[in-house]
């Protein structure tokens, strides 16, 4: 896998301010990849992924009340969050994208198929999307939002000892902890705001329209499942909740990752290395990503 290098940053104008993010191989051709992160991450977390693609041009913003985008005002419900995320797209000047989000991303990237349908060629959705029925343990990622921190050297402690990060510890997730830091020595805290994220972790049990919305999709949806959580325990999600959506959705894909959690699926090469058949780079090895959803009345061919 190609090391990892920090993205070039860009900023583009939304509804009250300007929408920060950065992307990776600006020049490269075919269709590009928008990768939408979680609920208190930031751009940064789709470096690992951008190493593993060198050829894709990948899109990363910082959402709305997080990273760069730290002092947008609100509102910062899911579906605004797509409506920026259309402006990211008019102001770098990019028509259509495979779309993919992570965790909370990926319920971002359900609303942007939902509300701006010709800019989304297809959806991936990591270890997120789904309504989530059972509550997720979001009480360490808020505390964290309370914190204040001396030094950075301090801020990577904290991260050392997260259970889903610290034991895979590389240069991706170093560079993803510090792009969160804002504010001055002793007074560093995290750049996500808390009215943000608590606004979005309501969202996610598929209340306000959200699961008519991800049930009324008819365009290619890969699913990808992580076996382990936040807190590199209980998934969040059992098998067989996609396995349930599958059967809803013919052109819905699910997929299994093999010994990763959360955060790994998608920061470290382990994990990446199992994303990469559904995204841009691989496209069209996988004969179940069409553009036309009839394509997905029939098994995948693994299946029959």
């Amino acid at each position: 896998m190609t090391a990892f290098t920090p993205a070039t940053p860009f900023r583009v104008s939304v509804d009250g301010g300007e929408l920060a993010g950065g992307q990776w191989h600006a020049d490269a051709g075919g269709m590009p990849l928008v990768g939408i992160h979680g609920i208190t991450a930031n751009h940064v977390s789709w470096g690992m992924v951008a190493a593993a693609l060198p050829g894709v041009r990948l899109i990363a913003p910082d959402l709305r009340g997080r990273g760069g985008s730290g002092g947008l005002p609100g509102p910062y419900a899911m579906a605004g969050h797509a409506d920026d995320v259309a402006r990211m797209l008019d102001g770098l000047g990019v028509e259509r994208a495979v779309v993919a989000g992570h965790s909370m991303g990926a319920f971002v990237a359900v609303w942007m198929a939902e509300r701006h349908p010709d800019r989304v060629e297809r959806l991936v959705l990591i270890d997120g999307g789904l309504p989530v029925l059972r509550t997720a343990d979001l009480g360490p990622a808020r505390d964290r939002l309370r914190m204040t921190f001396a030094s950075a050297d301090d801020y990577l402690a904290f991260w050392h000892r997260h259970p889903a990060l610290g034991p895979w510890w590389n240069d991706a997730v170093e560079a993803y902890a510090l792009y969160d830091l804002v504010g001055t020595p002793p007074e560093l805290r995290s750049s996500v705001s808390e009215a943000a994220m608590s606004v979005n972790a309501t969202e996610m049990d598929g209340s306000s329209g959200y699961a008519e919305a991800l049930a009324g999709l008819t365009l290619p949806i890969a699913f990808v499942r992580a076996p382990r959580g936040l807190l590199n325990t209980d998934p969040l999600y059992l098998p067989e909740e996609p396995a349930e959506w599958r059967g809803r959705l013919p052109w819905f894909e699910a997929f299994e990752a093999d010994d990763v959690n959360h955060y790994t699926i998608v920061m470290t090469e382990a994990g990446v290395r199992q994303l990469t058949p559904h995204l841009p780079g691989a496209y069209p090895a996988h004969p179940h990503y069409h553009s036309d959803p009839a394509a997905h009345a029939h098994p995948h061919p693994k299946e029959k």
